[in-house]
């Protein structure tokens, strides 16, 4: 899953907040690649060297959000054996015309989640269908997600439309592969919010040269490695190995 995350109380000249771009693990968690948004660019021409760290991505799956739905990243990608699922907004607006031109109400239901937390409960719909002539370089199947989501407080129904097309065809990824791919994507925003929750982040000013990188690489190293250790609340792993300096040493492998 790649994303970016700006440290608000790292700024630098002219009010520019340091800004990274991270690739976090799916299934464990683990950030292995993160580079510093230099001032004059921005996450997009950061995408490729990002992913230029990461010595094999063949067979990897890559989530992004809508800013990255960009040929060019798709073309890499399938030019270094990975594959990718991409989301398709208002921006790419031939691209998304052809997908809600599809026809969807031809196609059966075939794929139902059921998540509830932060207060709210979610339903999510999915439709998979195959194609050929898509405006996106090795699309091969294109994705209609629907979300129902109902605020447990006030009771209000919002039901949103995503559509997505990924390079995986249908022998490689069943529609309930699929939602669960894009569910994933999440976990790096979870990283970004134990990094500012549970580690303050965001309130912290460091910013001198490679610094504010630097500490975030940390936090995602304690973040990784309780998590490895089988840790699913990060503070309460920090306050336990807070006390005893050999404890996080031993939870490295350092004895």
């Amino acid at each position: 899953a790649v994303d970016g995350k700006s440290l608000r109380g790292a700024g630098r000249a002219k009010g520019r907040k340091v800004h990274l771009l991270a690739a976090c693990d799916h299934v464990s968690g683990l950030v292995p690649a993160q580079l510093d948004v230099g001032e004059k660019t921005n996450e997009i021409t950061c995408f490729q060297p990002l992913l230029e760290t990461i010595a094999d991505l063949a067979g990897v799956v890559v989530t992004s959000d809508a800013m990255h739905t960009q040929r060019e990243h798709a073309d890499y990608l399938l030019s270094r054996g990975a594959h990718y699922i991409v989301i398709v907004k208002g921006d790419q607006k031939k691209l998304r015309k052809q997908l809600k031109s599809l026809p969807w109400k031809q196609i059966p239901l075939q794929a139902r989640t059921r998540d509830a937390g932060h207060g709210r409960g979610e339903i999510r719909r999915i439709k998979v269908c195959t194609v050929n002539n898509l405006l996106f370089p090795g699309a091969r199947q294109a994705v209609q997600l629907k979300r129902r989501r109902v605020d447990r407080k006030t009771g209000k129904i919002s039901i949103k439309t995503v559509y997505a097309v990924t390079s995986l065809t249908a022998e490689q990824a069943t529609p309930a592969q699929l939602a669960t791919l894009i569910r994933d994507h999440w976990k790096v925003e979870a990283l970004h919010h134990v990094r500012d929750v549970t580690f303050a982040e965001d309130a912290s000013q460091l910013r001198t040269g490679t610094a504010p990188r630097a500490m975030a690489t940390w936090r995602n190293l304690a973040i990784g490695a309780l998590r490895l250790a089988g840790s699913t609340n990060i503070a309460a792993g920090l306050r336990r190995n807070a006390p005893d300096a050999s404890r996080p040493l031993a939870l490295l492998g350092l004895t």
